[in-house]
């Protein structure tokens, strides 16, 4: 087996459409990068009949385990970075309960216990938002809930909650930099 750099990037899925396809644009740019597939973010790649087609050095871990076994890396640093992007509600309102029941909360939560920083780009940011569904683009309305949980996630330890696909950009160049630019 090839023996893994380190350390590396973690970039789970979810079930979100919003901004899903820039999304891989963006860890295509990163070497060394391990991308957490949901089941739900299967169900939306074929929605948007979309392929997993990244560089040699990305690994595409897929949730096939009730426990989330792929996420045991974080315990023997193979991870420097957690990156959930798209976050749906769902995912943000887990996260700010602390119920870690998929992969993606569950790589949040790992990355926590292990004082890695999280990158969590929540859809749910404003009272009104466009989004592209696969049928084109699309009004959504937030539940007030949904921008209360984003709010809250703002405030946990080792968390960035990042609101646009600019600024997902931005902190990841400059995640980039600090980690000496090669990653």
């Amino acid at each position: 087996m090839t023996r893994l750099h380190t350390p590396r990037w973690a970039w789970a899925l979810t079930g979100s459409g919003h901004f899903f396809i820039e999304s891989f644009e963006l860890i295509r740019t990163l070497k060394h990068c391990d991308v957490f597939v949901s089941k739900a973010a299967n169900e939306v790649l074929r929605m948007y009949k979309r392929e997993l087609d990244f560089p040699a050095t990305t690994r595409v871990l897929h949730d096939k385990t009730a426990s989330s076994v792929p996420v045991g890396g974080f315990y023997s640093g193979v991870y420097h970075t957690a990156v959930i992007a798209p976050a749906t509600s769902n995912t943000v309102a887990k996260c700010v309960a602390g119920i870690s029941d998929s992969l993606p909360t569950n790589v949040y939560a790992q990355a926590g216990k292990c004082r890695i920083p999280s990158i969590v780009f929540a859809c749910d940011t404003a009272p009104e938002l466009e989004t592209m569904s696969p049928g084109g683009m699309v009004k959504v309305y937030p539940r007030p809930i949904d921008l209360e949980n984003t709010e809250k996630l703002k405030h946990y330890e080792w968390t960035l909650v990042v609101e646009s696909l600019a600024e997902l950009v931005e902190v990841i160049e400059r995640r980039q930099s600090e980690l000496g630019g090669d990653e």
